[in-house]
């Protein structure tokens, strides 16, 4: 395994999503993701992704409002608290374990796919392919939603360059998860990244506290 490796990140998480505590700050929608599926076509079964799920939080929102919701995560531990807390609630959400570079969906299969806080794990190289997934299980005019870090994030910068732009820093940094690769961006770099997208909105945004910058970003998936 190497430094630009998204196993550690994987493995970080699976131990987060094991206690209640680490389940604590992921368990509601974002604001974001509920204005942008409140425009969507009211069309019947509206195939969609939420990819690194978590423990749910958005599958099960989505399920909530009637879509057909595939989930992903690399993380098993995750996987399992989204089935149970679906059978709790009674929704349907078709759960599978899978890496962002590698997922388990045929192309074209989804008309929205979402990735909150998910595919900057990762130098450029693991990152790209990630996208390039994402495009692929998109079909053509599909939106996708999601997260890149921002150069304007206090943790840019700091702990070793492992990469361009990718750092790990040996102590976690601020909050504990910097010891697995993030990569940071401007806009341009944004943009750049997701070629074979028109991005409708990329907004620098505080996300939880001051220093805390990521680009929130909607786009749709050139034919």
């Amino acid at each position: 395994m190497t430094e630009s490796s998204t196993e550690t990140a994987y493995q970080a998480w699976q131990q987060n999503w094991a206690t209640e505590s680490g389940r604590a700050h992921w368990l509601e929608p974002e604001a974001d993701i509920i204005a942008a599926v409140s425009e969507f076509p009211q069309e019947a079964n509206l195939p969609v992704l939420d990819l690194g799920c978590g423990v749910g939080r958005h599958a099960l929102y989505l399920a909530s409002l009637g879509f057909n919701v595939s989930a992903c995560d690399a993380s098993p531990q995750g996987i399992a608290v989204t089935a149970e807390e679906a059978r709790r609630r009674g929704l349907t959400v078709d759960v599978s374990e899978g890496h962002m570079t590698d997922l388990p969906y045929e192309p074209g299969q989804f008309a929205y796919v979402l990735s909150w806080n998910v595919i900057y794990h990762g130098d450029p190289k693991v990152v790209r392919q990630a996208i390039s997934e994402i495009h692929r299980v998109l079909r053509p005019g599909g939106i996708y939603q999601g997260t890149m870090l921002s150069k304007r994030n206090e943790s840019y910068n700091k702990g070793r360059e492992i990469a361009p732009n990718t750092f790990i820093q040996d102590d976690g940094g601020i909050d504990g998860d910097k010891t697995h690769p993030h990569l940071y961006c401007d806009a341009r770099e944004v943009v750049g990244l997701f070629e074979g997208f028109e991005v409708l909105s990329l907004v620098d945004r505080e996300q939880r506290g001051p220093g805390s910058k990521h680009w929130h970003m909607v786009a749709e998936r050139i034919p």
